[in-house]
């Protein structure tokens, strides 16, 4: 399983276009093969950053989305809102043991 998280600053105007947008494309995103779930949160001492985390089933997974059109024009629409460069992680579960 891989958890995907991408920070994005949007301008303080391009907010409710965002937001708006994320809601028409998140059930498409999550229904992707292999996203078992896609999620928004806003960070609570800034108003204008926003992540996403996504869980999918592997890194190919992820990497077919984002060859995906879906992505593509998704990505091509949001990038015009950022007010600052968007930041990335794929990150796997820590083995404790």
């Amino acid at each position: 399983m891989l958890t995907r998280i991408v920070k994005m600053t949007f301008k303080e105007d391009k907010i409710d276009d965002f937001v708006e947008r994320f809601k028409n494309v998140q059930a498409r995103i999550a229904g992707f093969e292999g996203c078992h779930k896609v999620e928004l949160y806003r960070d609570q001492r800034n108003p204008n950053v926003f992540f996403t985390l996504s869980l999918w089933e592997s890194e190919d997974r992820l990497e077919a989305y984002r060859h995906s059109e879906l992505f593509q024009n998704t990505w091509k629409y949001t990038k015009t809102l950022f007010d600052d460069k968007p930041q990335a992680w794929s990150l796997g579960k820590a083995q404790l043991d």
